[in-house]
């Protein structure tokens, strides 16, 4: 698979101002501590497409991104969305209430959308509104797509029992990956076009 474009689309800070979906789109949500830019940075190679900043909570609207892709000898298009950070206290509350509605409101109401990227930190684990973002999408029928970020901050030695014990807390797959080395991106980007349905079949008849 080969990223052959990615650019920006639309930004919005209420689902009004979002143009309707062209193609499936998935949604990536975290904490605003977790690499959230970095990681669709480094899933599309591009270094600059999605704005990262020191200072957590830089992304405050909705942000939508479309990468042209080759799988299997096909072009292919996916929309990579990506949500608001939440759980950043040094934001105003007004503004922290704000982004519960538009992320629920995207996630119930998208009809484009296919998937979501749940991302967490390695070295913290899930927490309680990671939980909550995770039983709200499993109540509205979204498939999650767990990814723990931030692997390459851990010695070799400690990524599998980091993982594996995140996915015996989660009960199910969680995938590992590092915005600074590359690992997990082909993990990742398996899963992506299986959900979005852009996987071809074996027969040879795209899906």
């Amino acid at each position: 698979m080969d990223v052959l474009d990615a650019q920006f689309v639309a930004g919005a800070t209420n689902l009004g101002q979002l143009p309707a979906p062209t193609f499936a789109e998935i949604a990536f949500a975290g904490r605003s501590n977790v690499g959230k830019s970095s990681l669709i940075n480094s899933l599309v190679r591009r270094r600059k497409l999605v704005r990262t900043s020191s200072a957590p909570g830089c992304t405050r609207a909705i942000n939508i991104f479309r990468v042209r892709l080759r799988t299997n000898g096909d072009e292919a298009h996916l929309d990579l969305v990506d949500l608001p950070g939440y759980g950043y206290a040094q934001r105003s509350k007004a503004e922290r209430r704000s982004w519960g509605p538009l992320i629920e409101g995207f996630l119930s109401e998208r009809p484009g959308l296919r998937g979501a990227v749940v991302i967490l930190d390695i070295r913290r684990g899930p927490q309680e509104d990671d939980l909550q973002l995770l039983e709200f999408l499993r109540s509205v029928g979204v498939t999650p797509i767990i990814v723990a970020t931030k692997i390459d901050k851990l010695p070799a030695s400690k990524r599998k029992l980091a993982l594996a014990a995140l996915r015996q807390e989660l009960s199910g797959a969680v995938i590992g990956y590092s915005s600074v080395t590359g690992d997990g991106r082909e993990a990742l980007w398996e899963r992506l076009l299986s959900v979005s349905s852009i996987r071809r079949a074996e027969n040879g008849a795209a899906s």
